[in-house]
């Protein structure tokens, strides 16, 4: 297995977007190492409110963080709606 430049053995790692393209893979790789790993399923917090991510950090403490999550589509939502997708994974709600 190639080396990594940073270590992630015994650190608690956070993936978020975890059951998507990226992230689950990311989260198949990280099984094999030895890491706390931490997900968070979509309805438990709202990634765009930051007190909301704030008070799951604070709880959860992850020393490594993985953002993978993202508002995505198909093909043709992807093409029809980019400003909208753009917005939504760009914007955070004011704490």
């Amino acid at each position: 297995m190639a080396s990594t430049p940073f270590e992630l053995k015994g650190k608690t790692v956070f993936v978020a977007g975890h059951r998507g393209m990226v992230g689950s893979s990311l989260v198949r790789r990280l099984a094999q190492e030895d890491v706390e790993l931490l997900t968070m399923p979509r309805g438990e917090v709202d990634l765009r409110d930051q007190a909301a991510v704030n008070r799951w950090f604070a709880a959860r403490r992850p020393q490594v963080v993985f953002l993978a999550a993202a508002k995505v589509g198909g093909i043709a939502a992807n093409d029809l709606l980019r400003a909208e997708f753009l917005y939504d994974n760009l914007r955070s709600r004011p704490t």
